[in-house]
């Protein structure tokens, strides 16, 4: 069994920086890659960026590129997201995940196990 752990996120004004981090602990052997999804109040969940566990290949959201930066640390067994630039449309919560079966980076019901979800905020 995985278990997942999320730190980070709070308040940040627009054009500010945030970052995420995500740990995970159990049989992380099992872990094909971990990513992150978002959902904002009134909206469906949606795929933010993935990384593959074994190689570090990423996957970006349109609305993601340039702006964040997905990153592993295979041997800490941490995921982070750095997030740069951020708008008020980026306003949401924000869960990490993780995928046990290679599946489509970009679909929740790839991932089989889920952190708790940071808010993050962008607000003046």
């Amino acid at each position: 069994q995985v278990q997942l752990v999320e730190s980070g996120g709070g308040l940040v004004q627009p054009g500010g920086s945030l970052s995420l981090s995500c740990a995970a602990s159990g049989r992380t052997s099992d872990i094909y890659a971990m990513g992150y999804f978002r959902q904002a109040p009134g909206k469906e969940r949606e795929f933010v960026a993935a990384v593959r566990w074994s190689n570090g290949n990423t996957y970006y959201e349109d609305f993601a590129k340039g702006r964040f930066t997905i990153s592993r640390d295979s041997a800490k067994k941490i995921m982070l997201l750095e997030m740069n630039s951020l708008k008020s449309d980026d306003t949401a919560v924000y869960y990490c995940a993780a995928q046990l079966v290679a599946g489509m980076m970009t679909l929740s019901r790839s991932y089989e196990i889920w952190g708790q979800g940071a808010q993050v905020t962008v607000s003046s």
